[in-house]
């Protein structure tokens, strides 16, 4: 949490944290204790009185969806409410996309009432570091004879929608990176959008508790002089070289025009905290599109894994392999094994030991089941677990007293009816 404060007040006008988010996702969440006249105003302002940011106004009652740049305020989206005397409301960022919820205490909890992503975009690029540090988190009353009562306020980056596209953070020779009893994966962070609208995050999984999954490091990448929501990839723990390798998806900017793996390395807690990283274009053996990286160095040998599509418009995918030299480094000299073309919904590929030797896991999404690979991509039969919908990853987690976990997502959607697809992934956790 990037800012927090008990209790706002009345007749506060607008309050501006002096606190920039470190990329485009981003949210402020405001409670209304009594809603009177006025206005409600709950964003990202700069100091000159840009902003993009939501607007409730207590006369109309009416929720609005404003963007001000160069002096002059557009609305983009506006929707008459029934809200109660008492409520919170929110608005969030991601990439371009602004969204606006509402949480009248019920069950249903915060529910979206306005989003828009394409006239945000035609008037400003939230993605550009240099606005980004123009704006910071704001709130409070428009006018100074607001008649509303605010209590808390809380803001910071984005958490998300669902999870999707989990893998396991592990060391070079494929071991799970484990401290203190708890496992680290990234999992895809949904947004109230498409693939544009997610970004990536580390978390870690209790091993004796597997309900217990809990966030530790939100990564962004820099690009293109951008900052972007690169996600589905792996981070791996190079002993060796005492680094971190970093390998992720270029979904980030994705507008059905392609795909490609990036990667760095570092040698930061990569694990926690707020990374945005500079990546490069990983040079895969293919001449297709390329998402879903798992690398691990097997006999010597680094082995990628990765999704290998020839069409995003509609989708086709399938798993592929490559292999690096006997000592090679990673990335470097890589040597298509094979693919399996035949497969046209199979991704999220993951390499992993069972007994001592390794398979390829992937996700069939047509066949509704989780082939089995070898090293040389054969398939050699099928994982024996339920499948959940939507296209689920089959990351296998071993446990410290034998047995293994399988953890993956479903297309459970949340707000799908407003927000389309993309915000969806219920996290799925199966045992043997």
């Amino acid at each position: 949490m990037a800012v927090e404060h008990a209790a706002v007040g009345t007749g506060v006008g607008l309050v501006r944290s002096g606190v920039s988010p470190q990329a485009p996702f981003a949210a402020v969440e405001l409670e209304v204790h009594v809603s009177g006249s006025g206005t409600v105003f709950a964003g990202l302002a700069a100091e000159s009185g840009d902003h993009v940011a939501a607007v409730y106004d207590g006369d109309r009652r009416r929720i609005a969806i404003e963007v001000r740049r160069n002096g002059r305020t557009h609305v983009l989206r506006r929707k008459k409410v029934s809200l109660p005397s008492r409520f919170r409301i929110a608005v969030t960022v991601c990439e371009n996309q602004v969204s606006v919820f509402t949480d009248t205490g019920g069950a249903a909890g915060w529910q979206p009432v306005l989003t828009e992503r394409d006239r945000v975009a035609a008037l400003v690029d939230l993605r550009d570091p240099a606005l980004l540090e123009q704006l910071s988190y704001a709130w409070g009353a428009t006018a100074a004879e607001l008649g509303s009562e605010l209590g808390a306020v809380r803001a910071g980056l984005f958490g998300m929608t669902g999870l999707r596209d989990p893998h396991l953070v592990q060391h070079s020779d494929g071991r799970p990176y484990v401290r203190d009893g708890k496992a680290y994966l990234t999992f895809t962070c949904a947004g109230p959008g498409f693939f544009r609208q997610g970004h990536w995050g580390v978390f870690t999984l209790d091993l004796e508790d597997p309900t217990r999954v809990e966030q530790t490091a939100q990564i962004f990448a820099r690009r293109n002089r951008l900052v972007l929501g690169d996600h589905a990839g792996q981070i791996v723990r190079d002993d060796e070289n005492d680094r971190w390798i970093v390998a992720n998806s270029s979904w980030g900017d994705f507008d059905h025009d392609g795909v490609h793996v990036r990667h760095t390395t570092t040698d930061a807690d990569i694990l926690h905290g707020v990374h945005l990283l500079e990546t490069r274009p990983t040079e895969l053996p293919t001449t297709m599109s390329a998402w879903d990286p798992a690398l691990t160095r097997i006999e010597d040998r680094w082995h990628v894994a990765f999704a290998e599509s020839p069409s995003q418009k509609p989708f086709h995918m399938h798993p592929a392999m490559a292999r690096g030299p006997v000592g090679g480094d990673w990335g470097s000299g890589l040597e298509r094994v094979g693919a399996a073309e035949e497969m046209h919904q199979c991704e999220g590929p993951i390499l992993t030991a069972v007994d001592g030797t390794w398979w390829l896991l992937a996700s069939d999404g047509e066949r509704r089941c989780f082939p089995v690979f070898d090293l040389d991509m054969r398939q050699v039969g099928r994982l024996d677990a339920p499948y959940p919908s939507n296209i689920p990853h089959p990351q296998i987690v071993p446990l410290p007293a034998g047995g293994h976990l399988m953890v993956t997502f479903d297309g459970t959607p949340y707000a799908k009816r407003r927000l389309g697809y993309g915000t969806h992934g219920d996290v799925v956790i199966m045992s043997t």
